[in-house]
């Protein structure tokens, strides 16, 4: 997992840590220069051909040097067709050899242009007991906080103990939508209508803004930019929190849809595409994902095909069963239901389908079988 913490610097620990960032993201930006006239993408590669004149040229610490060829490298790894560019304060990476956790006073010591800096941080109870397993490389950030003002933050990578899974009795089926977000097979509707008027009201409200173009406007579409993403992330977070506390009062594993590449395989109308496109339904699936693991909670991935045309009852499966988009009706049996509630169901009934335990089949015929060869296995 990943734990952020905020540093307290003072104005002229600022200056060096901005002072470091510019350098290192401009040297960054040297190297992919390099390696995309040279075709060399190669860490090892770079290194041997850019190593000691990117030190000498930028006075960066042999580490940083480094770490910022293995940022190229690894920006290379992605997309190998595109020319790579790195913004003046982007995020660099330290590890263990430049940067130091002393959690007992709450600060960290790390490497800039102008010396080692001890800096204090600033973390919640939490944080600082998943700090207690940290490992691995830390991202220095300089990024905005919630009032709009740029601060620099350390995003740790830490080890989160997973307790063992607990006996699972059934499966907590959860359908995700546009309508609502999400829908559990208890019944559990949590609506997304917040998140559709503040998208609709930003929409709106950056169309005007765009439109006039004054410095003005640039600087409140600049503020507003991030704000959206932050209600929707805030917004899974409480949704996954609540489905993975539903399944563990339960003693329930959760099923959710595998639902890769829905993008290409959904077609909506024009006035829905922004709609779409803007559904953050991975961000809610990966949430639910590592809450459940760390409660100790199985997860269980199924296929979406039919969920939401078949009938739980009697097995069928029409594209009229869905008499409307909040309720289904069969046109065989006259099962009638919310159509999300069913759709719940449905990936819980599969998913108790797909774990069920394997009982493979007896080598000779049971008793009784009309295929029963007197004296003989079936097999020979």
């Amino acid at each position: 997992m990943t734990v952020g913490v905020k540093l307290q610097p003072t104005a002229e620990q600022a200056c060096a840590l901005l002072h470091t960032l510019g350098c290192a993201n401009d040297a960054a930006n040297k190297i992919s220069e390099w390696a995309w006239q040279n075709r060399t993408f190669g860490q090892y590669a770079l290194h041997k051909a850019l190593y000691y004149r990117i030190k000498d040229e930028f006075g960066l610490s042999a580490q940083l040097v480094v770490r910022v060829i293995g940022k190229v490298a690894d920006a290379y790894k992605l997309d190998k067709q595109t020319k790579r560019t790195f913004r003046k304060h982007g995020s660099i990476a330290y590890d263990s050899r430049i940067l130091r956790w002393y959690q007992a006073k709450s600060e960290v010591t790390l490497s800039t242009l102008d010396g080692r800096q001890r800096i204090p941080y600033q973390s919640g109870d939490r944080g600082r007991r998943l700090l207690q397993n940290q490992q691995g490389e830390t991202d220095l950030l300089y990024k905005e906080n919630s009032t709009g003002q740029r601060q620099f933050y350390l995003a740790a990578t830490v080890n989160a103990p997973e307790p063992p899974e607990g006996e699972t009795k059934s499966w907590l089926g959860v359908d995700l939508g546009f309508v609502s977000i999400a829908v559990d097979s208890e019944g559990n509707v949590y609506s997304g209508s917040a998140v559709r008027s503040m998208r609709h009201r930003n929409r709106r409200l950056r169309a005007k803004l765009q439109s006039k173009g004054t410095r003005a406007a640039k600087r409140l579409l600049k503020k507003r930019r991030a704000k959206e993403a932050r209600f929707a992330r805030h917004t899974n977070h409480v949704i996954s929190k609540s489905i993975v506390q539903t399944a563990k009062a339960l003693s329930q594993g959760i099923a959710v849809e595998e639902l890769g590449g829905i993008r290409d395989r959904v077609t909506v109308r024009r006035s829905q595409r922004s709609t779409l496109h803007s559904w953050s339904f991975f961000q809610l699936r990966s949430f639910i994902e590592y809450k459940a693991r760390l409660a100790g909670i199985r997860i269980c991935a199924v296929g979406p095909h039919n969920t939401s045309r078949l009938c739980p009852l009697c097995g069928c499966i029409d594209k009229a069963n869905r008499k409307s988009q909040s309720q289904f009706l069969c046109t065989s049996c006259g099962y009638a239901a919310s159509a999300d509630v069913n759709a719940a169901r449905n990936i819980s009934s599969r998913a108790a389908l797909v774990n069920q335990p394997y009982l493979p089949k007896p080598l000779y015929p049971v008793e009784g079988s009309q295929r029963q060869v007197s004296g003989k296995s079936p097999l020979l």
